[in-house]
């Protein structure tokens, strides 16, 4: 086990954080070094952008699996991917990191966002920060916004890609045996 030793400095100083996760593979070493950092992170699985519903259940369990072995919180946020269809409509031939990424990103970050307010978390973080299938400056957009929509609500635009990160993030996956697919989760994403 190689892990690296990253600090880290969450706003505020705040040892509770609300982690949107979008997938097992891409939250493993991210959640690793909040634990190690004294940060006991709620993880937060709102994805109505996966398609189909086995592939979003397959993922949804696999963070569960992981994150019942650290004994840390889950909440299921609703998966209704007929609305998010309707919020992206007009979008399906845009490019991966196009304008349909950047509507998506501002969906799942203002339910995480939403959901911060409503149960006292002041700040929240993502894992798609962790992809570098994505545009960080897309993630951090849709961070910032959500967080404009809420008082006392601050997005956390932590680059999780570096400080050997992206390294551990591969190791987790041989370590835990993840399932880790191969596209975004959007039927119209061209990463498949």
């Amino acid at each position: 086990m190689n892990k690296p030793s990253s600090e880290i400095n969450v706003p505020f100083g705040k040892k509770n954080v609300l982690l949107h996760t979008c997938c097992a593979p891409c939250s493993g070493a991210i959640i690793e070094c909040l634990l190690d950092n004294a940060v006991r992170p709620t993880l937060f699985f709102y994805n109505p952008n996966i398609f189909p519903k086995t592939e979003y259940d397959r993922r949804k369990s696999e963070i569960i699996r992981y994150i019942n072995t650290l004994q840390l919180s889950f909440v299921d946020g609703d998966y209704d991917h007929a609305a998010w269809l309707t919020q992206v409509k007009g979008l399906e031939q845009e490019p991966e990191r196009g304008q349909r990424c950047s509507i998506c990103f501002k969906i799942r970050l203002t339910a995480t966002a939403h959901y911060a307010q409503a149960h006292h978390f002041n700040v929240f973080a993502t894992t798609l920060a962790a992809s570098r299938w994505k545009n960080l400056q897309q993630i951090i957009d849709a961070g910032e916004y959500a967080a404009s929509q809420y008082l006392n609500v601050t997005f956390w635009a932590q680059n999780w890609r570096k400080g050997g990160l992206y390294e551990r993030r591969n190791e987790l996956i041989r370590e835990y045996q993840f399932y880790n697919q191969t596209y975004c989760g959007c039927e119209f994403g061209n990463s498949k």
